[in-house]
């Protein structure tokens, strides 16, 4: 098996690595100097022994990135004269908008992933990750199901988005988010089944299926031909079945992630898949929000290396 190690840059988001007291002065950090911010990112990743990165939410987006550097070649330039290369972007708009069923919004939907495409393959990227609508909560009184017929409008919408990036030479992967519509084991199959394969991969996040209750490696085993990236992080626990799911995601989700090798994550037999699986792609470390994050993606890049060279 061949792996390259990359990072999604949602790791380098905590305050503290910045100096800054909360995710708003973190923001305002970033906005005041974007291209220190974005040197500060090179230069950890270079520190990391990472040589790819995942595009991902503001500030550390695809517009943000042109708006500071005029185009994605010379922002691509830039990284790559780090020895960056940029390898994905996290898509969000299918989690953004509310009524997917609105032909407009399914315009918006469409138009956004071309645009953005077009920005991942000038920057020689060639995967658009794809967040999922979350689950909204439902009561016994006021049901809210996702059904067959919920899934396959969803689904169709999603194979036009897989369609749409492949306009411009980049595929549509689709990412397993806890508390989405796209983690418990029944959900993935179905929206596998749905989905077209000649338009429509995969990228397992290994701590957002271990938390949704399944093993990654059974995913894995599954649909290991639909993978063509993947997201490595480790998860320890349960997440709540319940309504504080949808509730400052990010501080929840803190409870629960942890480094590459240090959760319940069976790093071993995901490796072991992958090989039978010749998975010849990026690995994207993360954990989301790392206070250190160069000292937690090089402890994660080691032990991934361990693992897959059988040292471990």
């Amino acid at each position: 098996m061949q792996v390259q190690y990359g990072v999604d840059l949602i790791t380098f988001y905590h305050p503290e690595f910045w100096g800054e007291k909360d995710r708003q002065g973190f923001e305002q950090h970033a906005l005041s100097d974007p291209k220190g911010f974005w040197n500060k990112i090179a230069e950890s990743v270079v520190s990391a022994g990472i040589t790819g990165v995942e595009v991902t939410f503001p500030p550390g987006d695809w517009e943000t990135a042109i708006r500071t550097y005029g185009s994605a070649t010379a922002f691509a330039d830039v990284l790559r004269g780090s020895g960056i290369s940029v390898i994905s972007g996290f898509f969000s708009a299918l989690e953004q908008y509310e009524n997917l069923d609105d032909p407009e919004v399914q315009d918006k939907v469409i138009d956004e992933t071309v645009k953005y495409s077009a920005f991942l393959k000038e920057a020689g990227a060639s995967v658009l990750v794809a967040g999922m609508p979350m689950r909204k909560g439902g009561t016994p009184e006021q049901p809210s199901f996702v059904d067959f017929d919920y899934a396959k409008r969803v689904a169709d919408l999603i194979n036009r988005v897989g369609a749409a990036s492949l306009t411009q030479g980049v595929r549509t992967a689709l990412h397993t988010e806890v508390g989405s519509v796209f983690c418990v084991r029944r959900d993935i199959d179905l929206f596998m089944a749905l989905t077209d394969p000649a338009y429509v991969d995969l990228c397992p996040d290994t701590a957002h299926i271990y938390l949704g209750g399944v093993s990654p490696v059974e995913v894995l085993a599954d649909h290991y031909e639909r993978v063509t990236i993947a997201h490595w992080k480790d998860a320890t626990g349960r997440w709540p079945n319940d309504d504080q799911a949808n509730q400052d995601r990010f501080l929840l989700e803190a409870q629960y992630f942890k480094r590459v090798g240090t959760g319940d994550v069976d790093w071993a037999g995901w490796v072991s898949g992958l090989n039978k699986a010749q998975f010849a792609g990026w690995a994207i470390l993360e954990l989301d929000a790392a206070a250190n994050p160069v000292q937690d993606m090089t402890a994660a890049r080691e032990f991934a290396g361990n693992i897959v060279n059988g040292n471990a």
